[in-house]
C-alpha cells in the first residue's frame, strides 16, 4: 500500500488535487490555440482517453482571447501555460480558465507579478509554478555548473517565495528534466521543504518508445514513494497516448482503479498463432472501450494461456489454427484463428451491454 506525501489540497474546477485526493492525468494540447475547433475536438478525445486536466499553450494575445470559446465546449478543467507575458495571465483569468502554469519570477517586474495574484486570488485559480532544467535561471547554472536538481529546487524556492509573500498559498509546483534521475532527485529534496501539490513529469522525454520507458521509471518511482499529485507524459506523439501511458502508470501502481487491464503473453516458440499480431490487433480495438472496468487477456499456448485467459474478464488463448474465447473463467467459443479478434470483440460489445443493464438496474431498483 503506497502512503501519498501529505499536501496542501488545491482545486481545479471540478478536479481537487492534493491532499489525499486520487493522482489524475493530465495532457497538453498539440494544437494551434487560435483554431478554437481543432483544439476541442482534440480535448474531447483526450477526456474520452482518460484525461482528467488539459493544459494549452498561450503564447499571443489572440490565444488567450479564444480560451473563454474553449473552455464553453468542454467539460476538464482547462489550464492556461504562459511564459513571460503578464497581460497573457491577466486575459486567461479573465477567460474563466481553472489554472495558469507560469513562473512568477519570469512575467515581469513585481507589480505585474502582484496584478496577476490578485485576480487569480478573486477567483481562487491556482497557479503552477513550473521548473524546467532546460530553462534554469542563468544565475543558478552557473552557481551549480549546469542543470542540476540541487539548482531545479533552488528556482522552484524562488519563485515559491515570491507567492508566498503575496500570500497566496493556491500553489502547484512541477521540477520536470529529460533526465528521469535528476527528475527523481529534484522532487525528493522539494518534498521535504515545502507541503504544496507536486505536479510530475520528465520534460522533453522522446518518442513513445523512449519516452514511455522515461516516463515510467521517473514517474513510477515517485508515486511508489507516495510523491505526487497529478502527472503528464511528455511524449513526441498525438497526447491521446501520453494520457494512456499515464493511465496505465497509475494502473499499475494500484493508484488508479478504473479502466482496461489488458494483458498478453509476450510469445515464444510454443505459439501456435500469430501472438504479436493477435495483440496488436485486440489492443487497438480496444482502445474505444480504455475507460471501462474490463480483464482482458490475449494467450498465445497451452502453458499459461489457458489460465491467465481464465483468471480475466474476457480472454482468448490460442491453439493451432484456432482459438478458445473465455469469459469469466469458462470457454464458451471456439473459433478459427481469422475470426479470433472479431468473436473477441463481439464478447466485449456483450459484455458492455450487460455491465450497462446492471447499472440501469441499479438505479431502477
Amino acid at each position: 500500500m503506497i502512503q501519498r506525501r501529505k499536501t496542501r489540497q488545491i482545486q481545479l474546477g471540478k478536479v481537487k488535487v492534493g491532499g489525499g485526493a486520487p493522482v489524475t492525468v493530465q495532457s497538453m494540447t498539440k494544437t494551434d490555440t487560435r483554431d478554437v475547433e481543432a483544439t476541442v475536438d482534440q480535448i474531447w478525445a483526450l477526456e474520452v482517453a482518460g484525461c482528467d486536466i488539459v493544459r494549452v499553450a498561450v503564447p499571443v494575445r489572440e490565444a488567450a482571447e479564444q480560451l473563454g470559446r474553449i473552455k464553453k465546449q468542454i467539460r476538464i478543467p482547462l489550464i492556461a501555460d504562459i511564459h513571460f507575458n503578464y497581460k497573457l495571465a491577466l486575459m486567461a483569468l479573465e477567460q474563466g480558465v481553472d489554472g495558469l502554469r507560469l513562473n512568477p519570477g519570469n512575467i515581469g517586474a513585481r507589480w505585474c507579478i502582484e496584478e496577476v495574484v490578485k485576480l487569480a486570488a478573486e477567483r481562487k485559480i491556482p497557479i503552477r509554478i513550473g521548473v524546467n532544467a532546460g530553462s534554469l535561471e542563468k544565475d543558478l547554472l552557473q552557481k551549480y555548473g549546469g542543470p542540476t536538481a540541487a539548482g531545479m529546487v533552488e528556482s522552484g524556492l524562488r519563485h515559491i517565495r515570491i507567492l508566498e509573500e503575496l500570500n497566496y498559498p493556491e500553489i502547484k509546483i512541477s521540477l520536470k528534466a529529460s533526465d528521469p534521475l535528476m527528475t527523481i532527485e529534484a522532487y525528493r529534496m522539494l518534498a521535504d521543504k515545502v507541503d504544496y501539490p507536486f505536479h510530475l513529469g520528465v520534460t522533453e522525454a522522446g518518442t513513445p518508445t523512449i519516452g514511455t520507458v522515461k516516463s515510467a521509471v521517473g514517474l513510477g518511482t515517485l508515486l511508489a514513494e507516495g510523491i505526487g499529485d497529478t502527472i503528464r507524459v511528455s511524449l513526441a506523439a498525438d497526447p491521446v497516448e501520453e494520457v494512456r501511458v499515464g493511465a496505465e502508470i497509475l494502473r499499475c501502481l494500484g493508484l488508479k482503479k478504473d479502466g482496461m487491464t489488458f494483458v498478453a503473453c509476450p510469445s515464444c516458440g510454443r505459439a501456435d498463432v500469430d501472438l504479436v499480431g493477435l495483440a496488436k490487433a485486440v489492443e487497438e480495438r480496444m482502445r474505444p472501450y480504455s475507460n471501462l472496468n474490463i480483464h482482458v487477456a490475449v494467450m498465445g499456448c497451452e502453458v499459461n494461456g489457458p489460465g491467465e485467459a481464465r483468471a480475466a474478464d474476457l480472454g482468448v488463448a490460442g491453439g493451432k489454427g484456432i482459438g478458445l474465447i473465455f469469459k469469466k473463467g469458462e470457454v464458451i467459443r471456439k473459433v478459427p484463428e481469422a475470426q479470433i479478434v472479431d468473436a473477441l470483440m463481439a464478447e466485449v460489445k456483450n459484455l458492455v451491454a450487460e455491465k450497462e443493464a446492471e447499472k440501469a438496474a441499479a438505479v431502477d431498483g
